[in-house]
């Protein structure tokens, strides 16, 4: 795990590549419970017997539900200290490549893409990527911006 401590080490980060989570599979109980959550029942998701005769062969994970993996699997990845604290405070460009098929493995890589100094603290732009296992393609790719409180 990356840990790094401070403004200037977070500056020093910039354009780096911070590593590599480990994988997660997602299995159809993740996709049912997100389904159930967010009523986003699609067939593609919910329906094994119909997605298996769909463009995909098989159900596959929402869009959504492959975003919200990010925390958990960014915290296996690196660590910001030496701030008061920090907060979601958005995503800009989230897209979704590519599908995440019931029973596959995902992880997420980081990088820091930008530091900008705002009142009292700093707004960290970070790139998330998320993988499945074996695709050539990403399946989703999202800048998050968290806000830290000096």
């Amino acid at each position: 795990m990356r840990v790094l401590n401070g403004v200037d080490e977070i500056r020093a980060a910039i354009g780096e590549h911070l590593g590599h989570s480990g994988y997660r599979t997602v299995t159809q109980k993740d996709i049912d419970t997100f389904a159930e959550l967010t009523g986003d029942d699609q067939w593609i998701h919910v329906d094994a017997e119909r997605a298996a005769q769909g463009p995909y062969g098989r159900t596959i994970a929402h869009g959504l539900l492959t975003l919200s993996l990010g925390p958990k699997l960014v915290r296996e990845i690196y660590r910001i200290e030496g701030m008061k604290m920090g907060v979601n405070y958005g995503y800009d460009r989230i897209r979704f490549p590519s599908p995440v098929p019931v029973d596959s493995k995902v992880r997420v890589g980081a990088e820091i893409e930008d530091v900008e100094d705002v009142n009292g603290g700093l707004l960290v732009r970070l790139r998330f990527t998320w993988e499945v296992e074996g695709a050539s393609k990403p399946a989703c790719v999202a800048s998050m911006l968290l806000r830290y409180v000096l």
